[in-house]
């Protein structure tokens, strides 16, 4: 079976987690990725705790089915090497600072004619362009500026972290990787590539919809912790449950919210689903029905219903859900960390019905495809041990 992207070659220069994520959906789908990394330790995420076998463990999760090249682009046969392969790719991901790859001797303009088809993508912080641009960054930036950081919170509380990266994620990998494709379709008609600027900050702000939305409709945004989507409302809201659990109810539509009342015998409570003045009242109404059993018999309770119950699970509870598990989204290498103790992978998160994309847990040694790689471009074995002992490889 041939993959969708089988053929196309993508040079990987990327680091830590929104790049290197964006080449793993590449490499699930077919796509040959040669991760380019620096000899003197690689990609920062195989360093960064806590650690699998001396492995950062964040490494394994962003950087299966790849090839592992090292390159010092500081040298000029290593700079030569990146030339030589970016003749023969269809693709190139940086996640340096604006200028860099220009001062290298790397930039767009330059690798653009060596090769005219090169898709070349450029994912930072905030761009090539703007005050900003050559700021450093890193996710919590991104939400702070976006406007997110200050509505996360509950009213008279400090913001809270989110546990994940997850503007760097969506704005920045999801992005990146649309961009990308969008770019290789237009090459199809053609023959060119293109620079695709793509920069996490915007990809934050334009999923900012609801909480534009919300400006616009109230005529100002409400207090933290009072938005219509993140804590205010009754019908859209998270409740303790009897076991010292939560539960998280999402009943936007106004025909399931009026068939919940009816469940926990308050239908009069039906029309007032987005009157603000009376969220308070609801909420504890509704709190007081969710505390009379546990989370587990209100997940049986409502299952099948229009009325979307569903508790919250810790990550434990994620990688043996039957929903989760029937769509292949959890993959488990058994005991991979040591003996009993299993590394639990994110699946493919799109299913394609007749190219669909291979997980192969196969994760690369820093520089173990130096040899494979290097004969592919034409040099030989006293060449590349040469290129070993000065350290350019």
């Amino acid at each position: 079976m041939t993959m969708p992207l089988e053929g196309i070659r993508v040079l990987d220069l990327s680091r830590v987690m929104a790049g290197p994520f964006c080449g793993q959906l590449l490499a699930d789908f077919g796509a040959e990725v040669i991760k380019i990394e620096d000899p003197r330790g690689g990609d920062s995420a195989r360093s960064q705790p806590p650690f699998i076998k001396g492995t950062g463990s964040i490494f394994y999760v962003l950087n299966r089915n790849k090839k592992s090249l090292t390159l010092d682009l500081k040298k000029e046969e290593g700079k030569e090497i990146l030339r030589r392969l970016v003749r023969e790719s269809d693709v190139l991901i940086e996640q340096f600072r604006p200028g860099v790859m220009d001062r290298l001797g790397l930039g767009y303009g330059i690798l653009s004619d060596i090769n005219p088809g090169l898709v070349y993508c450029a994912l930072t912080g905030y761009g090539q362009t703007g005050p900003m641009s050559s700021f450093p960054s890193h996710d919590l930036n991104y939400q702070s500026l976006s406007g997110v950081a200050l509505h996360y919170r509950r009213p008279g509380e400090k913001p809270l972290l989110p546990p994940i990266g997850w503007m760097a994620l969506a704005g920045g990998t999801l992005y990146a990787a649309i961009a990308i494709m969008m770019a290789l379709y237009q090459r199809n008609k053609t023959g060119r590539g293109q620079m695709c600027d793509v920069a996490i900050l915007d990809g934050a702000v334009s999923l900012i919809a609801q909480l534009l939305a919300e400006r616009a409709g109230w005529g100002d945004l409400p207090h933290p912790g009072k938005l219509l989507f993140c804590g205010g409302f009754a019908s859209y809201n998270i409740y303790p449950t009897s076991d010292r659990k939560y539960v998280a109810l999402a009943t936007g539509e106004r025909k399931f919210w009026e068939e919940f009342c009816v469940k926990i015998g308050r239908p009069e409570l039906g029309i007032a689903q987005w009157d603000p003045n009376r969220q308070e009242e609801i909420i504890e109404a509704v709190t007081d029905f969710f505390m009379t059993r546990t989370a587990r018999e209100w997940e049986e309770h409502f299952y099948g219903s229009n009325i979307c119950v569903t508790p919250l699970l810790d990550v434990d509870e994620v990688c043996i859900h039957p929903q989760i598990i029937s769509r292949d989204m959890i993959t488990r290498l058994a005991d991979f960390v040591k003996p009993g103790e299993d590394l639990c992978l994110g699946g493919v998160p799109f299913k394609l019905s007749e190219t669909p994309g291979q997980l192969k847990a196969k994760f690369p040694e820093l520089g173990q495809d130096n040899g494979e790689i290097l004969k592919y471009l034409g040099y030989g074995n006293e060449e590349i041990a040469s290129l070993h002992d000065k350290g350019i490889i």
